[in-house]
């Protein structure tokens, strides 16, 4: 039986362009017939050890159920079919356990395929609920969401007009979905303050991996999530920028607003920075749950140092990626605290071309660190910010600037006649009135304080790396 494993921060959302929910093997269609297909009729289920056996029913309390049912179907202002009123009665049942179980008919399951896969229409946010609120966890790079300013922590207060207090967060993503080219209107809670998102809803295609240099030496690898081929597009990536670049001195992944995705995935680019150890081990009841996972010897990364950027957006498997990486001491993890999501999701296939998404069990770091409602702690603290790059001010001198100084004795030239500094090479000598591009490729932001302080530590690094050289000679 392929066990399907989830990873995201939330309940299905691909169908109105939230981001992916994946799984770690490929997907049979809920009522499909498989080898040892795991369904559940009558009274059978299945134990810890994958046996199948017959438990007994609690009697009383299914007594009491169908006496509720009774008095619902013969009392309730409207007729319901039976039908709807058991898929109630599911949902229900699995709202109640977590906020990440879930009850998936066809169209959601169909939904669930499209988003782990790249493309997907709607808004491109990933979304959980929160004191019955819907909390964006993060928005997908160069989606709507991202274009019009939506950021991680805003709670959704309103979907045109209409309040979503205490609604599902199923109900909620009936709302946000709609036909590419249609419009919906957005009112967000963001530090006690009210703000009006009016969006224009597209096909989504998110490119997991990008990759540009901060200057000579230094790259970027921004991942925006993790699909079922991010681990070869890291690896893939990586072989490129050391084609194209005489040396690597320095790494910069950004996994900040990266609300997880594939677990097959978190390991494959785990592994493109790690040459041997674990990278994630899983634990539950079932033992299809206890899992370990680990690096192989290829080392794609060639040990370049590097930083690993999270903050509260980065979830799941992007956890498992900064854990594995900050246990084994392969980087340096700078920002602020993850998200916390350190459950797994297996999708188990019902009769009928329907399926549970059920928790099943936890994940934990090599060094046995559960990330649930915990998250991983930054080994340097760095909260978001903007850099003003300092203009030229008039009235600043130099000893170099006073007539008749004394010249440098290395330089060329005589000491009678002031040494002159070779300007410096502005951002407007490159392109006039902007400044040095300095994040990622897909989105241009100028003051990104944690990717600056990031770049610094890496310059720091390897300037003490080459002292440390010199001084071993």
């Amino acid at each position: 039986m392929r066990h399907l494993l989830f990873l995201t921060s939330t309940l299905l959302t691909g169908a109105c362009g939230l981001s992916a929910t994946a799984w770690s093997q490929p997907a049979p269609t809920p009522g499909e017939e498989q080898d040892q297909p795991l369904t559940v009729m009558e009274d059978e289920r299945l134990d810890r050890d994958g046996s199948d056996e017959k438990l007994p029913l609690p009697v009383r309390e299914v007594r009491l159920f169908t006496e509720a049912l009774d008095v619902i179907r013969s009392a309730y202002v409207d007729e319901i079919d039976d039908r709807t009123l058991l898929e109630f009665a599911i949902r229900g049942m699995l709202e109640g356990l977590d906020p990440h179980s879930d009850y998936l008919s066809e169209d959601d399951f169909d939904s669930l395929e499209e988003s782990t896969q790249g493309e997907f229409g709607g808004l491109g946010i990933e979304v959980g609920e929160e004191n019955g609120y819907i909390r964006i966890i993060s928005p997908i790079d160069d989606s709507p969401a991202d274009r019009a300013g939506i950021e991680a922590g805003d709670l959704i207060v309103e979907i045109d007009g209409r309040p979503v207090r205490e609604m599902s967060i199923n109900d909620a993503v009936d709302l946000l979905q709609g036909e590419p080219g249609s419009n919906i209107d957005l009112t967000l809670m963001r530090d006690d303050e009210t703000v009006d998102v009016s969006l224009e809803r597209e096909i989504i295609t998110a490119n997991s991996v990008r990759t540009r240099m901060l200057e000579p030496g230094y790259a970027y690898l921004r991942i925006s999530q993790f699909r079922t081929n991010t681990g070869s597009e890291v690896a893939k990536a990586l072989d490129a920028l050391y084609e194209d670049n005489d040396e690597l001195r320095g790494l910069v992944l950004d996994l900040r607003n990266n609300p997880g995705g594939v677990l097959q995935s978190a390991v494959g680019v785990s592994d493109a920075f790690l040459t041997d150890g674990m990278v994630v081990y899983t634990e539950g009841r079932m033992d299809q749950s206890d899992e370990e996972y680990h690096a192989d010897a290829d080392d794609p990364s060639r040990g370049v140092p590097m930083v690993v950027l999270i903050n509260t957006g980065s979830a799941s498997a992007a956890e498992i990626v900064a854990g594995a990486l900050q246990d084994q001491e392969r980087a340096v993890i700078m920002g602020t605290r993850s998200f916390g999501k350190g459950s797994v999701q297996t999708l188990l296939p019902l009769s009928n071309e329907r399926a549970l998404k059920l928790t099943t069990s936890l994940y934990f770091t090599p060094d046995g660190r559960s990330i649930q409602a915990q998250g991983i702690t930054p080994d340097i603290e760095v909260r978001e910010g903007l850099v003003t790059r300092e203009t030229s001010r008039r009235g600043i001198y130099s000893e170099a600037d006073l007539a008749g100084h004394l010249g440098n004795r290395e330089e060329t030239g005589t000491e009678d006649e002031p040494a002159t500094e070779e300007e410096p090479a502005t951002e407007e000598s490159e392109t006039e009135g902007e400044a040095r591009p300095v994040t990622s490729g897909e989105q241009i932001v100028i003051g990104d304080y944690q990717l600056n302080e990031a770049l610094t530590l890496l310059q720091g690094w390897h300037i003490m790396q080459g002292r440390n050289r010199s001084g071993n000679r």
